[in-house]
């Protein structure tokens, strides 16, 4: 059961209470660059982005933010931090929402107070942020706990076990973090506002999972879920889903973000697959593919890849498999609303569980296009299938008889 938070608004865009979890993404252009950061988020609007945060370090980019929230269709926040007057014109600005750590703002409380003053004013939301890299800044005294070596009377070497020492840094880092931001929210319930979503993000999953649950416990406001830092695409996508997944799994988050060195275009489609696979957002197309073995005699790999890259703007919800054998092919396609089920040079097309045709290899692509275009609104299926058709071919011909045309490389 999802944990039951109080509800706080990002421009039209809900965020806890009963609304659903919301998917954010960060830009990677110089925000100054208006035309350049403008163009980036129409493409994350294009994959289904909700919420959109840029960076602003200067304030010449607090200066543009006026201009870039005309220009977009989502909710914009503004990442600040130390300079508290960058915060105070990116709210004259017009923006949702502004993103701060209070314990690194000049002047400290006071600066966060003149924030929260005119946040109220205009009906901007906050995001308090404590990521576990930076409270050691805000805590100096704070050290962490090592493993400690020692000699016993009797000569034998004795050391603390290492998982034991790791659990209890974590928990007391985790601990840090959430008495932190519990500290913050007091500074601005004290002004009554209330309008604060939390994060406390590690590049560690378990110690982000570790503070996220046990704020939780303490206090009901939203909390926005990410890893920090997490890494490139395939490191990031799995570090976000475990950690995110553990935490989504027990009710607890509002709105999330997975970070990745990567095209922010390829963060939102990763957070919307976690979010699709624990059922707690049903939006875009769930893929069932098979991973292709010695009894496939198509190119299942190829043609699974491309099929998916093309169904990547669809945000009308559908459910698409590409299966290469007998074994799992037929059933798998369906239960789907449209599947393909590869035999020997050529696979059956399923919709909505029924056979509609069977396709050579070299016409998967168009023909498992052109049904998914058929259930989709004319705007997406405009996009996914195009009119004439797709002439591209997915995949390498193979059979157990004739191999693969691949080239065969000498062994190093």
């Amino acid at each position: 059961m999802r944990r039951k938070t109080r509800q706080i608004h990002v421009g039209n865009v809900a965020i806890g209470g009963d609304a659903p979890i919301a998917v954010q993404s960060m830009t990677t252009t110089y925000t100054r660059d208006v035309e350049s950061t403008v163009a980036q988020i129409y493409r994350l609007e294009e994959v289904g982005c909700e919420i959109i945060r840029v960076a602003v370090p200067e304030m010449e980019d607090a200066l543009v933010l006026g201009e870039i929230k005309k220009r977009i269709h989502i909710p914009l926040v503004a990442d600040v931090h130390y300079n508290p007057e960058l915060a105070l014109e990116a709210i004259r600005q017009g923006i949702d929402k502004v993103r701060i750590n209070p314990g690194n703002l000049l002047n400290g409380r006071k600066s966060l107070e003149q924030i929260v003053v005119a946040a109220k004013e205009r009906g901007v939301a906050m995001r308090i942020g404590v990521n576990s890299g930076s409270i050691d800044a805000l805590d100096k005294r704070a050290q962490m706990q090592r493993i400690q070596v020692r000699l016993r009377d009797d000569g034998v070497l004795e050391r603390t076990d290492p998982a034991e020492a790791r659990r209890k840094e974590r928990e007391h880092l985790a601990e840090r973090m959430v008495t932190k931001a519990l500290e913050y929210i007091s500074w601005c319930e004290e002004l009554d506002y209330h309008e604060i979503a939390v994060s406390l993000k590690s590049s560690a999953v378990l110690t982000a999972v570790e503070a996220y649950r046990r704020f939780a416990q303490r206090s009901d406001y939203p909390l926005h879920l990410g890893i920090t830092e997490a890494g490139t695409l395939v490191t990031g996508a799995v570090k976000s889903s475990v950690g995110l997944g553990l935490l989504l799994a027990d009710g607890i988050g509002d709105t999330i973000r997975v970070s990745l060195s990567a095209e922010p275009e390829e963060e939102v489609p990763v957070a919307f697959e976690i979010l699709r696979s624990l059922e707690l957002r049903n939006r875009g197309v769930t893929f069932v593919s098979c991973p292709s073995c010695g009894r496939v005699e198509i190119d299942v790999i190829s043609v699974a890849n491309e099929v998916e890259k093309r169904l990547a703007k669809v945000q009308t919800p559908l459910h698409v498999a590409v299966m290469g054998c007998v074994v799992n092919g037929p059933g798998e396609s369906r239960d789907a609303d449209v599947g393909l089920a590869g035999g020997k040079g050529k696979g059956v097309i399923f919709r909505k569980g029924e056979v509609i045709k069977t396709v050579p290899e070299d016409q998967f692509l168009d023909a498992v296009l052109k049904e998914v275009a058929s259930l989709l609104p004319p705007h997406e299926a405009r996009v996914v299938y195009p009119e004439g058709g797709i002439k591209d071919v997915a995949g390498t011909h193979r059979t157990r008889d004739e191999g693969m045309n691949l080239p065969i490389l000498p062994r190093a």
